[in-house]
């Protein structure tokens, strides 16, 4: 028995279906803690702390992003704290597998949401789209981070699939749904004032270009009896509407702690956030060419996908994507200002993650095609070799960026991230630590201008300074950089001896491009 007449059984398609979740989710949580914390995970991870513990956040529109990604984690360590009280040793659960759980999670349910379209892009083309989402080197590393871009871009999708499952039931529930996908999605992160217009204009674009060809009137009679009459349809956006306003509220203002400056400071975010575009600068075409390095096959499926859409009309939802997928490539490489006759403006490989997802999709669909033509052909071995060159290629680049060179800069989405000598450093803290016998009262005195994410790894110690310049100190560790080295060795050279890395020739641990660590610890304690 078929499934929907697509040639799968119910059993095939749901072991298919699983294979390639249970993959995506291997993938994302596989020593998940591997990777040391990147500088905005140190920030984010701040955050968190202090929601855990204290119970208190506040959102800041000068600095960060939404409050989404602080709450949704925080569930993890509060369920944790409630049943067990302790995790890998930390009271609170605030473990970096607990914390990165969570956008782990997020990433994986992309590729759910990608197999709920079976009914519009056809079997082959919902599991190959999954499938690129699964192992996108991308797609991959970026949900293993502690960032806020996994759950925006969740959102972001499932405002599509949920709009879908409204448009072919006429159950308002999924309205609702759509509406707080919506809503999570803004309070995630500014750059909705980007997704948001895109994603409109590639449903308003797509709705003229099929009305063109057929009757725009009878169309639209068609859509109000599906959804019960004018009175109906308004009621359902109008509650809708509200939902999208309650959730935003809720988040921005903390649950109501921090009310109604956070509401206000939501909305006055973009004007803070408009001044960044001079920072991280890129030329107009980074976000391609960072996709070409590290995304090639997707981006190429996503092109191919996009002109039969278009050629051949015959699939509104391939249209829809081929739209939003290409118009946020170009709404993100436009942002920015032109210098010295070039535009240029802020780019970060993260967002590419914005782009990823939705021409997996379009790429699956540029596979179905070519499956349905190999078939014609009498030619299904082709496609199937086909599949498996993709995954060989996809996979072989996933794993090195993943699993080997995860910390090496050479590589696209490794972006001024901390290296894993890093870690071997906090070992020594802690080894020291233990030596003396104080455990988290061991005081450490931060000099280095430059420390995130430290503070992550060390939140659990109550006699830690940040100082960022040379202060005296009698604390049995000082950590200081590299650019302080003379400074460091004349001020407390008679008293403290470097604890070399045996990493770095000069000593030193790295922290991340251009910035490494000099460890020292007091005599009286190296003995």
């Amino acid at each position: 028995m078929n499934a929907s007449g697509d040639g799968f059984s119910v059993l095939k398609w749901r072991i298919a279906s699983a294979l390639i979740l249970i993959t995506g989710a291997f993938l994302r949580l596989y020593d998940l803690g591997l990777v040391p914390f990147h500088h905005d995970e140190g920030v984010n991870g701040n955050f968190l702390v202090s929601l855990v513990r204290e119970g208190r956040y506040t959102y800041d529109p000068q600095n960060y992003h939404g409050p989404t990604l602080y709450y949704f984690s925080a569930v993890i360590p509060w369920i944790v704290r409630f049943f067990g009280g302790k995790a890998a040793g930390d009271a609170y659960g605030l473990t970096t597998f607990n914390v990165r759980l969570v956008t782990a999670a997020f990433g994986v349910a992309p590729i759910w949401l990608a197999l709920l379209l079976r009914k519009r892009l056809g079997a082959i083309a919902a599991l190959s789209a999954a499938g690129l989402i699964a192992i996108s080197p991308g797609a991959v590393y970026l949900s293993r981070y502690f960032i806020h871009e996994s759950l925006f871009v969740f959102f972001g999708l499932a405002i599509v699939v949920a709009a879908l499952k409204y448009y072919d039931s006429g159950n308002s529930v999924y309205l609702i749904l759509a509406a707080i996908s919506a809503a999570l999605m803004t309070a995630t992160k500014e750059t909705w004032i980007i997704n948001g217009p895109v994603l409109l204009i590639a449903l308003a674009t797509t709705s003229v270009y099929f009305r063109l060809r057929g009757s725009v009137g009878e169309r639209a009679k068609q859509m109000l009896e599906r959804f019960g009459g004018p009175v109906s349809l308004t009621t359902v956006a109008l509650v809708a509407f509200a939902v999208f306003i309650i959730v935003n509220v809720l988040f921005y203002s903390s649950f109501f702690t921090n009310y109604p400056k956070g509401v206000a400071d939501a909305l006055s975010t973009l004007r803070f956030w408009s001044h960044r575009t001079r920072e991280h600068e890129h030329p107009w075409w980074q976000y391609a060419y960072w996709l070409l390095q590290e995304e090639g096959l997707v981006l190429v499926l996503g092109g191919l996908g996009t002109l039969l859409a278009v050629w051949r009309a015959d699939n509104r939802l391939a249209v829809f994507l081929s739209l939003w997928s290409f118009g946020l490539l170009a709404g993100y490489s436009i942002i920015g200002h032109f210098q010295d006759g070039q535009l240029i403006g802020y780019k970060t490989p993260w967002i590419t993650l914005n782009f990823i997802v939705p021409l997996a999709l379009i790429g699956g669909y540029a596979l179905d095609s070519a499956c349905q033509k190999l078939r014609k052909f009498e030619q299904p071995r082709l496609f199937i070799a086909l599949a498996i060159l993709i995954v060989a290629s996809c996979g072989y680049q996933m794993i090195s960026l993943n699993f080997v060179h995860y910390d090496d800069d050479q590589y696209v989405y490794v972006y001024a991230h901390t290296r894993r000598g890093l870690l071997s450093m906090l070992d020594e803290v802690d080894r020291i630590a233990k030596l003396l016998k104080t455990g988290n009262d061991t005081g450490v005195a931060l000099v280095s201008p430059d420390y995130w994410p430290l503070p992550w790894y060390f939140r659990d110690y109550k006699r830690i300074g940040y100082y960022q310049q040379i202060v005296p100190t009698t604390e049995p560790i000082i950590i200081g950089s590299m650019a302080q080295a003379e400074q460091l060795k004349s001020t407390f050279g008679d008293r403290y001896q470097l604890v070399n890395s045996g990493l770095n020739e000069d000593g030193s641990y790295a922290l991340r491009p251009g910035v490494d660590l000099l460890l020292y610890v007091r005599k009286d304690v190296a003995r």
